[in-house]
């Protein structure tokens, strides 16, 4: 089987638990060197997805392949893969449980060795490197983890949630780790449910929800059809204008207001009415959708609160939150 370019691809993947569907004839590709969020609420099949993608978990229907291949074949030497489920040797010292994974993973024990001592150096605990992993804080330990992820320098990296529980700086640290691998070639899948994150990081992105998939692609191409029904406003005075009959919702964001229209309205009578209405307007165009507004468009208001989005982002109104008088 070729790979035609792919490190990795499910046709027609169904998993079921007992009566729960959990994926659903998941269709997804992921070409090689990209960076790719599959992205979901919580409990929408990113982790079930995963684990059949590495051969944990068989699927029921459909078939999975990692470079063309079954992945019991590739996963060992090409990839390099990071559970939800955080779980590491507890009673090992640091550099010992490293070199170790990495000679499980094909290296000798020199360069594990070696290789593990320069990762430590790197993420600021060189001198933990004779501790044991049960002394260290979770943070730490999820850094260990995430050396025995890549120690073996793999073509495909695969980290489920890896930003999770981390503090601001080290999701920077980790953040910066995932860019400098892309920039060698690697190809790298994350699932996460901060949309975001996503964002800053991703070149192609996979939605899903409710098991099923909403939407897939380049993340670019993605945003540049989504530019539609999104009006960024700046104004003084008053917004009695702001609702109207075209305008379904508004949503505060990091350059103003965000004008959410109906599908299918146009814009420029709510130009027209703000102007009537005597406001000074010194910005209203259409502007490129965050990913959370497309991830909302395609899968509903029931996954907002779960999906990075908080609750509250969405409002009816602006008065709601503001009140009148404008910004």
């Amino acid at each position: 089987m070729s790979d035609d370019g792919f490190a990795l691809r499910l046709d027609g993947v169904t998993k079921k638990f007992g009566k729960h569907t959990a994926v659903d004839s998941f269709d997804f590709e992921v070409p090689r060197g990209v960076i790719c969020g599959l992205l979901g609420p919580n409990g929408s099949g990113k982790t079930t997805s995963i684990r059949m993608i590495m051969g944990i978990l068989g699927p029921d229907e459909g078939t999975v392949s990692l470079y063309g291949e079954d992945p019991n074949v590739t996963r060992r030497t090409k990839v390099g893969y990071l559970p939800e489920e955080r779980g590491v040797y507890k009673k090992m010292k640091c550099l010992e449980l490293i070199t170790f994974l990495g000679e499980i993973r094909g290296l000798t024990r020199a360069e594990a060795r070696r290789r593990g001592g320069g990762w430590l150096d790197r993420l600021g605990l060189p001198e933990w490197a004779d501790k044991k992993v049960e002394d260290l804080s979770k943070g730490m330990q999820q850094k260990i983890q995430f050396i025995s992820t890549v120690i073996h320098e793999p073509e495909l990296l695969i980290l489920d949630e890896p930003f999770s529980g981390l503090d601001p700086i080290n999701q920077d640290v980790l953040e910066e780790i995932v860019r400098d691998y892309h920039a060698k070639g690697t190809t790298i899948l994350f699932s996460t449910h901060l949309m975001d994150q996503a964002e800053r990081l991703c070149e192609r992105v996979c939605l899903i929800s409710n098991s099923k998939k909403v939407l897939d692609g380049d993340l670019k191409e993605i945003k540049a059809a989504e530019r539609r029904g999104i009006v960024a406003v700046e104004f003084e005075g008053t917004d009695t204008w702001i609702e109207g009959p075209e305008v379904d919702h508004v949503e505060q964001a990091d350059d103003g207001l965000h004008l959410i229209l109906r599908d299918g309205e146009d814009h420029q009578p709510i130009l027209s009415r703000a102007v009537n209405a005597g406001a000074r307007i010194l910005r209203f165009d259409l502007v490129e959708p965050r990913l959370h507004e497309i991830f909302v468009r395609h899968a509903g208001d029931g996954a907002v609160g779960d999906a990075g989005m908080p609750s509250g982002a969405r409002m009816s109104s602006w008065n709601e939150h503001v009140g009148p008088g404008g910004v």
